[in-house]
């Protein structure tokens, strides 16, 4: 389990997180959600040890990444947003670097990387930006790594390679696998995230299961208007409206909607999932 306590972090002046505290248990892949600045990308190199935390503390099963110790990193994969296109072939970069992860299996990456049409024999540095990703991806997945944190994953894939990752991220990771996504592309990881955690500014605004959010919010997919309604959005053929579920009936969740729930009403969604 990962708890975060207290965590603060600046560049220099500038604040980027402040007294955040929460909790990523194991088993889940948790959506990181947030706009641009408010520090998705500084919480996962801090999780994963390749930032130290100035305020508060960070633990991994119970050892401060930060610490780099070999078993706690051979233990977990960072990838960030922008890959390196290495000087080699994806098999012979496979080989090479898999030694570092004691789970990780040749045998799958060579499977992963058959899956989502990606050529193992091609070398890396003459790959489009969209087939170094999904080498990328292979080689974290085939690692088996207990912890996981993804920064922006589908930037670059085409459609159909959007759906082969989302395929083998459930294929390929196990029950007790925690991931950490952080994602702009909502719609690409909806499927499969769960819980959802929103960052703002200096806060954690949210961090809650699909189910947490279905208890205390409604998703309404029809055509009239709710008196109640904290957002709507037109759709064809109607609209998508989120408001206090009063009732207890369970409703679908979307959560770009709920996204922009949250942006619109930051204090009143964060009172509502922080009490």
């Amino acid at each position: 389990m990962i708890e975060i306590k207290n965590l603060g972090f600046s560049y220099g002046t500038k604040s980027v997180l402040k007294n955040i505290s929460m909790e990523v248990r194991e088993g889940n892949i948790y959506g990181l959600l947030g706009e641009n600045g408010v520090g998705k990308t500084t919480l996962l190199t801090l999780l994963c040890g390749l930032k130290k935390a100035q305020e508060g503390s960070v633990l991994v099963d119970g050892f401060n990444p930060f610490d780099r110790h070999p078993s706690t990193l051979s233990d977990q994969f960072y990838l960030p947003d922008e890959v390196i296109p290495v000087n080699a072939t994806a098999t012979a970069f496979a080989r090479e670097r898999g030694v570092f992860w004691p789970k990780f299996n040749m045998d799958e990456f060579l499977h992963i990387m058959h899956e989502l049409e990606a050529d193992p024999s091609q070398r890396m540095d003459t790959m489009s930006a969209g087939q170094l990703k999904k080498t990328w991806i292979c080689f974290a997945l085939a690692c088996n790594a207990k912890y996981y944190y993804l920064d922006e994953p589908t930037n670059g894939l085409d459609i159909p390679s959007k759906a082969q990752f989302r395929k083998a991220v459930t294929k390929y990771t196990t029950e007790d696998s925690t991931l950490v996504i952080s994602t702009h592309q909502v719609r690409d990881l909806e499927n499969i995230i769960d819980p959802i955690i929103i960052l703002d500014n200096h806060a954690a605004l949210v961090n809650a299961s699909l189910q947490e959010i279905s208890e205390k919010l409604f998703f309404d997919y029809g055509t009239l208007l709710h008196p109640d309604a904290l957002y709507m959005e037109q759709t064809p053929g109607g609209c998508i409206q989120v408001y206090p579920n009063t009732t207890g009936e369970e409703s679908k969740v979307n959560v770009e909607a709920f996204f922009n729930t949250v942006h619109a009403h930051k204090e009143l969604i964060s009172a509502m999932f922080n009490k």
